[in-house]
């Protein structure tokens, strides 16, 4: 239920991430892909994606330490969100532990309060 629910917040922050990379502004992309990430880690599925689109980014722009820590995050979303185990509030990128539980910025925290609420 609030993997539909909170679905339309993460591809808003798909879309973003999209524009940002078509404009040649990856650290706008990347920061919209952490916040679908942190939008969506509750559902296996978007949770995985945002993973997907985080290694895909990483090798567009030949970050490679960021692609192989994208791998076990990759594997880490599709085989343990279904369990609980997610950190909350962890942004998803390589440059934090994916045991990190991390605050969660108030719009973002305001969008999946509605969804969790939401009838």
């Amino acid at each position: 239920m609030y993997s539909r629910k909170i679905k339309p917040a993460v591809f808003d922050e798909l879309s973003k991430a999209k524009v940002a990379s078509d404009e040649y502004r990856p650290e706008d992309a990347f920061k919209h892909l952490e916040n679908a990430h942190v939008l969506g880690q509750h559902s296996t599925w978007l949770h995985t994606k945002a993973h997907l689109l985080m290694l895909h980014w990483a090798i567009k722009n030949k970050d490679f330490r960021e692609a192989r820590g994208q791998l076990l995050r990759i594997v880490g979303a599709a085989t343990k969100t279904v369990f609980g185990l997610v950190p909350e509030g962890n942004t998803g990128g390589s440059n934090v532990s994916p045991f990190t539980p991390m605050p969660i910025p108030q719009a973002l925290a305001v969008k999946i309060h509605k969804a969790r609420v939401k009838r």
